[in-house]
Protein backbone atom coordinates (compact mmCIF):
# COMPACT_ATOMS: atom_id res chain seq x y z
CA UNK A 1 0.00 0.00 0.00
CA UNK A 2 2.78 2.38 0.95
CA UNK A 3 4.63 1.57 -2.29
CA UNK A 4 1.49 2.29 -4.30
CA UNK A 5 1.06 5.67 -2.65
CA UNK A 6 4.72 6.43 -3.16
CA UNK A 7 4.48 5.59 -6.88
CA UNK A 8 1.42 7.84 -7.29
CA UNK A 9 3.24 10.62 -5.46
CA UNK A 10 6.28 10.27 -7.72
CA UNK A 11 4.09 10.33 -10.82
CA UNK A 12 2.36 13.52 -9.65
CA UNK A 13 5.69 15.16 -8.84
CA UNK A 14 7.08 14.14 -12.24
CA UNK A 15 4.12 15.67 -14.07
CA UNK A 16 4.41 18.84 -12.00
CA UNK A 17 8.09 19.18 -12.84
CA UNK A 18 7.37 18.55 -16.53
CA UNK A 19 4.61 21.16 -16.49
CA UNK A 20 6.84 23.78 -14.86
CA UNK A 21 9.71 23.01 -17.26
CA UNK A 22 7.47 23.24 -20.33
CA UNK A 23 5.94 26.49 -19.12
CA UNK A 24 9.39 28.02 -18.60
CA UNK A 25 10.48 27.02 -22.11
CA UNK A 26 7.36 28.53 -23.64
CA UNK A 27 7.88 31.75 -21.73
CA UNK A 28 11.50 31.95 -22.88
CA UNK A 29 10.51 31.32 -26.49
CA UNK A 30 7.54 33.65 -26.49
CA UNK A 31 7.84 36.81 -28.56
CA UNK A 32 8.38 40.10 -26.83
CA UNK A 33 5.95 42.83 -27.76
CA UNK A 34 5.79 46.61 -27.60
CA UNK A 35 2.92 48.99 -28.01
CA UNK A 36 3.13 51.36 -30.95
CA UNK A 37 0.51 52.91 -33.21
CA UNK A 38 -1.90 52.20 -30.36
CA UNK A 39 -1.56 48.43 -30.57
CA UNK A 40 0.65 45.65 -29.29
CA UNK A 41 3.05 44.33 -31.94
CA UNK A 42 5.83 41.75 -32.05
CA UNK A 43 9.51 42.65 -31.84
CA UNK A 44 10.60 39.32 -33.35
CA UNK A 45 13.30 39.81 -36.00
CA UNK A 46 12.38 38.72 -39.52
CA UNK A 47 14.87 38.41 -42.36
CA UNK A 48 13.24 39.41 -45.62
CA UNK A 49 13.20 36.62 -48.16
CA UNK A 50 11.17 35.72 -51.22
CA UNK A 51 10.69 32.69 -53.45
CA UNK A 52 11.49 33.86 -56.96
CA UNK A 53 9.81 32.83 -60.18
CA UNK A 54 11.81 33.11 -63.40
CA UNK A 55 8.75 33.01 -65.66
CA UNK A 56 7.72 36.65 -65.10
CA UNK A 57 5.10 35.72 -62.53
CA UNK A 58 5.10 37.51 -59.21
CA UNK A 59 7.27 35.81 -56.56
CA UNK A 60 5.98 34.41 -53.29
CA UNK A 61 6.72 36.93 -50.56
CA UNK A 62 5.62 34.58 -47.79
CA UNK A 63 2.40 34.96 -45.80
CA UNK A 64 4.06 36.67 -42.80
CA UNK A 65 5.99 39.16 -44.94
CA UNK A 66 2.94 40.04 -46.98
CA UNK A 67 0.62 40.35 -43.97
CA UNK A 68 2.91 42.70 -42.02
CA UNK A 69 3.62 44.94 -45.01
CA UNK A 70 0.00 45.07 -46.14
CA UNK A 71 -1.32 45.90 -42.67
CA UNK A 72 1.22 48.71 -42.29
CA UNK A 73 0.70 49.91 -45.89
CA UNK A 74 4.32 49.17 -46.67
CA UNK A 75 5.71 48.47 -50.13
CA UNK A 76 7.18 45.23 -51.44
CA UNK A 77 5.34 44.31 -54.63
CA UNK A 78 2.87 46.18 -56.81
CA UNK A 79 -0.39 45.34 -58.52
CA UNK A 80 -0.23 41.94 -60.22
CA UNK A 81 -2.25 43.25 -63.16
CA UNK A 82 -0.11 46.34 -63.74
CA UNK A 83 3.05 46.32 -65.81
CA UNK A 84 4.54 49.11 -63.72
CA UNK A 85 7.94 48.39 -62.14
CA UNK A 86 9.87 50.36 -59.53
CA UNK A 87 13.65 50.72 -59.60
CA UNK A 88 15.48 51.22 -56.29
CA UNK A 89 19.15 51.37 -55.31
CA UNK A 90 20.74 50.86 -51.90
CA UNK A 91 23.71 53.19 -51.39
CA UNK A 92 25.62 52.58 -48.17
CA UNK A 93 28.80 54.04 -49.61
CA UNK A 94 30.09 55.27 -52.94
CA UNK A 95 32.20 52.85 -54.99
CA UNK A 96 32.62 55.14 -57.98
CA UNK A 97 29.66 54.04 -60.11
CA UNK A 98 26.73 56.30 -59.20
CA UNK A 99 27.60 59.07 -61.66
CA UNK A 100 27.34 56.57 -64.50
CA UNK A 101 24.14 55.12 -63.04
CA UNK A 102 22.58 58.59 -62.93
CA UNK A 103 23.64 59.26 -66.50
CA UNK A 104 22.01 56.03 -67.72
CA UNK A 105 18.81 56.85 -65.84
CA UNK A 106 18.74 60.32 -67.36
CA UNK A 107 19.30 59.02 -70.89
CA UNK A 108 16.46 56.53 -70.47
CA UNK A 109 14.11 58.95 -68.67
CA UNK A 110 13.80 56.67 -65.65
CA UNK A 111 13.18 57.89 -62.12
CA UNK A 112 14.60 55.72 -59.32
CA UNK A 113 14.76 55.72 -55.54
CA UNK A 114 18.15 55.85 -53.79
CA UNK A 115 18.23 54.65 -50.19
CA UNK A 116 21.23 56.30 -48.54
CA UNK A 117 23.00 56.26 -45.17
CA UNK A 118 24.56 59.13 -43.20
CA UNK A 119 27.99 58.04 -44.44
CA UNK A 120 26.81 58.45 -48.01
CA UNK A 121 25.41 61.94 -47.57
CA UNK A 122 28.45 63.01 -45.55
CA UNK A 123 30.90 61.88 -48.24
CA UNK A 124 28.85 62.43 -51.42
CA UNK A 125 26.67 65.52 -50.98
CA UNK A 126 27.08 66.53 -54.63
CA UNK A 127 25.72 63.19 -55.83
CA UNK A 128 22.77 63.43 -53.45
CA UNK A 129 22.03 66.91 -54.75
CA UNK A 130 22.21 65.62 -58.31
CA UNK A 131 19.76 62.81 -57.48
CA UNK A 132 17.31 65.39 -56.18
CA UNK A 133 17.86 67.80 -59.08
CA UNK A 134 17.24 65.05 -61.64
CA UNK A 135 13.94 64.01 -60.10
CA UNK A 136 14.92 60.89 -58.20
CA UNK A 137 13.61 59.99 -54.77
CA UNK A 138 15.90 59.91 -51.74
CA UNK A 139 15.07 57.18 -49.24
CA UNK A 140 16.22 56.67 -45.65
CA UNK A 141 18.62 53.76 -45.04
CA UNK A 142 19.34 54.97 -41.46
CA UNK A 143 22.40 56.67 -40.01
CA UNK A 144 24.59 53.66 -39.28
CA UNK A 145 22.97 50.78 -41.21
CA UNK A 146 22.22 48.77 -38.07
CA UNK A 147 19.72 45.94 -37.87
CA UNK A 148 16.59 47.72 -36.67
CA UNK A 149 15.05 44.85 -34.65
CA UNK A 150 18.15 44.88 -32.42
CA UNK A 151 17.49 48.49 -31.41
CA UNK A 152 15.17 50.08 -28.89
CA UNK A 153 12.42 52.36 -30.18
CA UNK A 154 14.42 55.37 -29.02
CA UNK A 155 17.50 54.12 -30.90
CA UNK A 156 15.41 53.54 -34.03
CA UNK A 157 14.08 57.08 -33.76
CA UNK A 158 17.64 58.42 -33.60
CA UNK A 159 18.80 56.28 -36.55
CA UNK A 160 15.89 57.42 -38.70
CA UNK A 161 15.22 60.98 -37.66
CA UNK A 162 18.84 62.14 -37.32
CA UNK A 163 19.33 61.28 -41.00
CA UNK A 164 15.95 62.79 -41.83
CA UNK A 165 16.96 66.08 -40.20
CA UNK A 166 20.39 66.08 -41.87
CA UNK A 167 18.87 65.67 -45.34
CA UNK A 168 16.22 68.29 -44.69
CA UNK A 169 18.68 70.84 -43.28
CA UNK A 170 21.22 70.29 -46.08
CA UNK A 171 18.94 69.97 -49.11
CA UNK A 172 15.48 71.12 -48.02
CA UNK A 173 14.31 67.63 -48.94
CA UNK A 174 11.92 65.62 -46.76
CA UNK A 175 12.23 61.84 -47.01
CA UNK A 176 9.24 59.54 -46.54
CA UNK A 177 10.41 56.06 -47.58
CA UNK A 178 12.68 53.80 -45.52
CA UNK A 179 14.43 50.54 -46.34
CA UNK A 180 15.46 48.48 -43.30
CA UNK A 181 19.22 47.81 -43.30
CA UNK A 182 20.20 44.22 -44.12
CA UNK A 183 16.58 43.42 -44.95
CA UNK A 184 15.95 42.78 -41.24
CA UNK A 185 12.73 44.06 -39.74
CA UNK A 186 9.94 43.24 -37.32
CA UNK A 187 6.28 44.05 -37.01
CA UNK A 188 7.19 46.68 -34.41
CA UNK A 189 9.86 48.40 -36.54
CA UNK A 190 7.48 48.73 -39.47
CA UNK A 191 4.69 50.08 -37.28
CA UNK A 192 7.01 52.43 -35.42
CA UNK A 193 8.48 53.83 -38.63
CA UNK A 194 4.91 54.63 -39.66
CA UNK A 195 4.58 56.83 -36.57
CA UNK A 196 7.72 58.66 -37.71
CA UNK A 197 6.07 59.43 -41.05
CA UNK A 198 7.82 56.68 -43.00
CA UNK A 199 6.64 53.96 -45.36
CA UNK A 200 8.74 50.79 -45.23
CA UNK A 201 9.96 49.64 -48.65
CA UNK A 202 11.20 46.08 -49.17
CA UNK A 203 11.55 44.41 -52.58
CA UNK A 204 10.28 41.64 -54.84
CA UNK A 205 13.56 41.15 -56.71
CA UNK A 206 17.21 41.26 -55.64
CA UNK A 207 20.30 39.20 -56.32
CA UNK A 208 23.86 38.88 -54.98
CA UNK A 209 25.05 42.08 -56.66
CA UNK A 210 26.33 43.75 -53.47
CA UNK A 211 29.41 41.55 -53.20
CA UNK A 212 32.31 43.37 -54.85
CA UNK A 213 34.19 40.07 -55.04
CA UNK A 214 31.49 38.70 -57.36
CA UNK A 215 31.72 41.21 -60.19
CA UNK A 216 32.66 40.46 -63.79
CA UNK A 217 29.48 38.43 -64.31
CA UNK A 218 27.58 40.73 -66.62
CA UNK A 219 25.70 37.99 -68.50
CA UNK A 220 24.70 36.47 -65.16
CA UNK A 221 23.45 39.89 -64.00
CA UNK A 222 21.43 40.43 -67.17
CA UNK A 223 19.82 37.00 -66.92
CA UNK A 224 18.96 37.38 -63.24
CA UNK A 225 17.34 40.76 -63.75
CA UNK A 226 15.50 40.07 -66.99
CA UNK A 227 14.31 36.55 -66.15
CA UNK A 228 12.77 37.76 -62.90
CA UNK A 229 11.04 40.93 -64.01
CA UNK A 230 7.30 40.80 -63.26
CA UNK A 231 4.23 42.98 -62.89
CA UNK A 232 4.63 45.33 -59.94
CA UNK A 233 8.31 44.48 -59.45
CA UNK A 234 10.13 46.46 -56.78
CA UNK A 235 13.69 46.00 -58.01
CA UNK A 236 16.59 46.28 -55.57
CA UNK A 237 20.03 46.92 -57.04
CA UNK A 238 23.16 47.98 -55.18
CA UNK A 239 25.05 51.04 -56.35
CA UNK A 240 28.44 49.55 -55.47
CA UNK A 241 28.11 46.91 -58.21
CA UNK A 242 30.20 47.42 -61.33
CA UNK A 243 28.10 44.81 -63.11
CA UNK A 244 24.87 46.68 -62.39
CA UNK A 245 26.41 49.84 -63.78
CA UNK A 246 27.55 48.11 -66.97
CA UNK A 247 24.27 46.28 -67.67
CA UNK A 248 21.82 48.95 -66.49
CA UNK A 249 21.26 50.61 -69.86
CA UNK A 250 20.75 47.26 -71.60
CA UNK A 251 18.37 45.98 -68.92
CA UNK A 252 16.27 49.16 -68.84
CA UNK A 253 15.82 49.07 -72.59
CA UNK A 254 14.96 45.36 -72.59
CA UNK A 255 12.47 45.76 -69.73
CA UNK A 256 10.77 48.57 -71.64
CA UNK A 257 10.73 46.41 -74.79
CA UNK A 258 8.94 43.73 -72.74
CA UNK A 259 6.12 46.22 -72.18
CA UNK A 260 6.94 47.33 -68.64
CA UNK A 261 6.85 50.95 -67.45
CA UNK A 262 9.31 52.35 -64.91
CA UNK A 263 7.47 54.36 -62.28
CA UNK A 264 8.51 56.34 -59.21
CA UNK A 265 7.38 55.02 -55.81
CA UNK A 266 5.06 58.02 -55.53
CA UNK A 267 3.06 56.37 -58.30
CA UNK A 268 2.99 52.95 -56.60
CA UNK A 269 -0.06 50.83 -57.45
CA UNK A 270 -1.25 48.27 -54.92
Amino acid sequence: MKNSIKRKYMIIVSFAILFIFTTCILLLESEETVTTSGKEVSTKKIEWGIKRNDNHEQPDLGSVNRKILEEAKGIAIGNENSKKVYLTFDEGYEAGYTERILEVLKQNNVSATFFITAHYVNTQPDLVQRMINEGHTIGNHTVNHKSMPSLSLEEIKNEVMNLHTKIYDKFGYEMKYIRPPKGEYSESTVEYCNTLGYTTVMWSFAYDDWDENKQGREEYAKKKILDNIHNGAVILLHGNSKDNTNVLDYCIKEIKNMGYEFTNLDGFER
